[in-house]
């Protein structure tokens, strides 16, 4: 009886553990992917702020290309510029595609059609370890 007692409580110990294993381990899945680019897709188009600089990485850089030239923001500059515009809900309709994807990087075309206008950007996404995380955004006007 007293080994019966003994396995109980050692097996009850390591499903106790796997369970607590399994709630603090990131969501480094396509479907983080998904998370990521819904949140950044909610920030540039809806003004909804939550969860943007989680998922955002601290050397994470903005880059746009207009009229031949490339300005280049920083994350801090980016969730500046978001805050201005907190609440705004942009008057476009939004695709998003992935571009490529593997265990380590992802590459998510996110299409942003208004009237006459197009913004294409590019977001680059980084698993590392942990979570995914936006690493780089290269957009584009047309």
């Amino acid at each position: 009886m007293k080994t019966l007692k003994i396995a109980f409580i050692a097996l009850t110990l390591f499903t106790t553990s796997l369970t607590v294993g399994a709630a603090t381990k990131e969501d480094v899945s396509p479907s983080g992917q998904y998370k990521v680019i819904n949140t950044y897709v909610d920030a540039i188009t809806r003004g909804r702020l939550t969860g943007f600089d989680g998922v955002t990485d601290n050397s994470a850089k903005f880059k746009v290309l207009r009229n031949n030239q490339i300005q280049s923001f920083t994350k801090d500059d980016m969730i500046s510029y978001l805050k201005e515009n907190e609440g705004r809900e942009q008057q476009c309709t939004i695709a998003t595609e992935v571009v490529s994807s593997n265990d380590d990087v992802a590459v998510i075309k996110v299409e942003q059609k208004y009237a006459g206008l197009t913004r294409t950007n590019y977001v680059t996404l980084a698993n590392n370890g942990k979570e995914w995380k936006i690493t780089d955004v290269y957009s584009i006007f047309k």
